[in-house]
């Protein structure tokens, strides 16, 4: 398996050697690029920062990194969306570009990361969508924490899990924060507490903006064509619809 197996994320202190501060990428023998703040040599692994403060970091096998470089792009590439209208305008077109409902997309925004940019997760995962670094990398993002950025990571993420799973939202959610090895391995949503809960909480979201619409538009059927679909795991049925293929 690849270095990526022997990345170890975790929250902690463990005293400060060689230290280095500053918005760089870190580039692994394996191709992939993680962006941080700042790192530190501790032993045999180099600790890479990913957020301003020391509470998400990524333990990387030293001998995996081969280079480092500053990353240009940051803080000068790094947009502000400055108001709600300015973030439902770049969640409306980077979803359309994708062709997805932008209220999917802004109930996984606040599942993931309550609107917060600079939302650091303890496993290391950043931004709006919660990027993992190697995802992010992948994906051909640079700096997880400019919106615009992870915006268009995340939903041509999600995009790409919908499409793997034949457009079964349930199965494309659980993905997005189990992995799709899970969801392969239990055959649907794995059975973690939070995976299940996670789920549910988008569907009910997602359920509950397009239900707003149809009673604003004077709608009060489903009028996409698809049925709704429900999700056990909630103690209420969550129904939902995927929006366009």
């Amino acid at each position: 398996m690849k270095v990526l197996a022997h990345i170890v994320l975790a929250i902690g202190l463990l005293g400060t050697p060689r230290f280095a501060v500053g918005a760089d990428l870190a580039f692994l023998r394996n191709g992939f690029s993680i962006r941080h703040e700042r790192r530190e040599v501790i032993g045999s692994v180099t600790r890479l920062y990913l957020g301003a403060d020391r509470n998400g970091y990524v333990d990387v096998p030293t001998i995996e990194i081969d280079h480092f470089e500053k990353d240009l792009s940051a803080p000068a590439a790094e947009k502000t969306i400055g108001s709600s209208q300015a973030m439902n305008e770049v969640i409306s077109a980077v979803s359309n570009r994708h062709h997805l409902d932008p209220d999917l997309i802004n109930s996984v925004i606040h599942a993931e990361s309550g609107y917060n940019p600079r939302a650091v997760s303890r496993k290391g995962a950043q931004g709006l969508m919660q990027l993992m670094p190697q995802t992010a990398s992948r994906l051909g993002v640079v700096n997880s924490f400019d919106p615009g950025d992870n915006l268009e990571g995340g939903t041509r993420y999600l995009r790409e899990l919908l499409e793997r799973y034949n457009f079964d939202l349930i199965k494309a959610l659980a993905a997005y924060n189990a992995g799709p090895q899970r969801v392969e391995q239990y055959h649907g949503v794995p059975p973690y507490y939070e995976t299940q809960a996670y789920v549910a909480r988008i569907i009910r979201d997602f359920n509950r903006k397009k239900l707003a619409e149809r009673k604003a538009d004077g709608l009060h059927k489903w009028s996409t064509g698809v049925s709704p679909v429900c999700f056990a795991g909630d103690r209420r049925d969550a129904c939902r619809s995927v929006g366009s293929r």
